[in-house]
């Protein structure tokens, strides 16, 4: 979602769809890049008696998500502090949520130097960032909503269950696809007997190949060992699916992958450092990062651009000579897997496999049920049902955005949740969560060493 919508042109978008202060289901919106925005079931999930007040820990796309949420519903959710070491983001933010001056923090350490002066904390740091802050502030009786992943170590993981465990707080995950309307429904069907017991799945994430190039060759999460492995940074919403779809235990996993393509042995004769030193091939290669981020202005959300629109050009241009958004695919210190596959074993030997790839023209995850009655096969908006019994057909179909709509449902279920206290409203607990991190632990161990690993719990 874009980071640029503000409180008054999100209620603008919203209100020409709806009419009312209520929202149904079936409402829509879009934000200002024209990508729709599902609204939640405030049938499902009311306002609380007042909002939640919370400080959001990092400002950039992801805090904007759900600070567009609280922009939208303002009855639901307040965010009263922000913590963005980066002067543009911490100065939008605070400018969009009215956050008084002395709320306004660098670090996240700053806000817990002050008495706890909010309901709950959104945590939505760097990735290595996680495990500080949410501990911190579980300790001082904050709920929180925590960013995926939990955190790049298996032990912090671990920890940070256990704080929950014993502080009492609530903690939810942001696994936001067990929100959307598309999983929530293929569950459903999934164990009801439509398609009787379940005997296997197949689920792929296709990344697309210019995603794969910008997050994960240029971007944040380009080196597994300063950052996260891409098996958890990108895939931890597949094996939580999976995880959640089955309902059964995880109990070995057996992986595979490597980085083949994006590496200095590939780099076309005539490359260059950067795409814009004169290489070339850039003006055929389908990764230059001067037709992706200059003239086709995509993802360009990382560069903090200008609210002038006229000065966006050349602000674009100077980021594509300093920063490694500018550089080469193939002369990059990146390290993720283009391709990833990992076969599962849950109990009742039900098996699942799951393919990650980088080298699509498409995205939107697809996912196959192979059951003992039927099976069902869908691309994250519409599927198909079959019943062997009957050769009956079926077809269930709704509009999603990236998320399958799950973004702010989830936002206010966890409104919801911490507004009443009560964590069993919430469909993705740090409880509950844990298990597809510990998977994607397995799985990468099982990658290096080639080795079949066992998840335990």
């Amino acid at each position: 979602m874009s980071s640029s919508l503000s409180r008054r042109d999100v209620l603008k978008k919203l209100s020409a769809f709806t009419g009312a202060a209520a929202l149904p289901l079936s409402s829509w919106a879009t934000n200002d890049a024209g990508e729709p925005i599902m609204l939640p079931d405030l049938k499902a999930t009311p306002p609380p008696a007042k909002p939640v007040t919370v400080i959001t820990c990092g400002a950039g796309n992801r805090g904007n998500v759900y600070g567009n949420f609280a922009a939208a519903y303002p009855d639901m959710l307040d965010i009263v502090g922000v913590a963005e070491p980066i002067a543009i983001r911490n100065e939008r933010y605070a400018t969009k949520h009215n956050i008084k001056a002395e709320n306004r923090f660098k670090t996240w350490e700053d806000v817990f130097k002050k008495p706890k002066f909010a309901d709950a904390i959104i945590i939505t740091t760097p990735d290595d960032l996680h495990y500080g802050p949410c501990m911190k502030a579980l300790e001082m009786g904050y709920d929180v909503l925590l960013e995926k992943p939990i955190s790049p170590s298996e032990k912090e993981c671990r920890d940070i269950l256990a704080m929950a465990k014993k502080t009492g707080r609530i903690v939810a995950v942001c696994h936001v696809l067990r929100y959307a309307p598309y999983f929530v429904r293929l569950r459903e069907l999934m164990h009801n007997g439509s398609i009787g017991n379940i005997i296997s799945v197949q689920h792929l994430e296709p990344i697309e190949h210019t995603h794969m190039a910008h997050s994960f060759v240029r971007g944040n999460w380009h080196n597994s060992k300063q950052t996260t492995p891409i098996i958890l940074a990108k895939s931890c919403h597949d094996l939580d699916i999976l995880r959640w779809l089955i309902d059964k235990p995880s109990q070995q996993v057996h992986a595979f992958g490597s980085l083949d393509w994006f590496t200095a042995k590939n780099a076309p004769e005539g490359s260059t450092a950067r795409c814009m030193d004169g290489c070339k091939v850039e003006s055929t290669c389908p990764y230059s990062a001067m037709k992706h981020y200059y003239h086709e202005r995509k993802r360009t959300y990382v560069f903090d651009l200008p609210e002038d629109k006229s000065k966006q050009g050349d602000y674009i241009l100077d980021q594509l000579r300093t920063t490694n958004y500018g550089r080469c695919v193939y002369k990059m210190e990146n390290d993720q897997p283009d391709h990833y596959i990992a076969n599962l074993l849950f109990e009742n030997n039900i098996t699942a496999s799951f393919s990650m790839e980088a080298f699509t023209s498409y995205e939107g995850r697809r996912t196959r049920v192979m059951g003992s009655m039927g099976d069902i096969v869908g691309d994250m908006s519409e599927f198909k049902i079959t019943d062997f019994r009957t050769g009956e057909v079926r077809t269930w179909s709704q509009k999603s955005d990236g998320h399958g709509g799950g973004d702010w449902r989830l936002a206010a279920n966890w409104v919801q949740a911490v507004a009443k206290q009560d964590a069993s409203l919430l469909t993705s607990t740090i409880d509950a969560s844990i298990e597809s991190h510990l998977m994607g632990f397995a799985a990468e161990k099982s990658r290096l060493n080639k080795t079949v690993e066992r998840v335990s719990l």
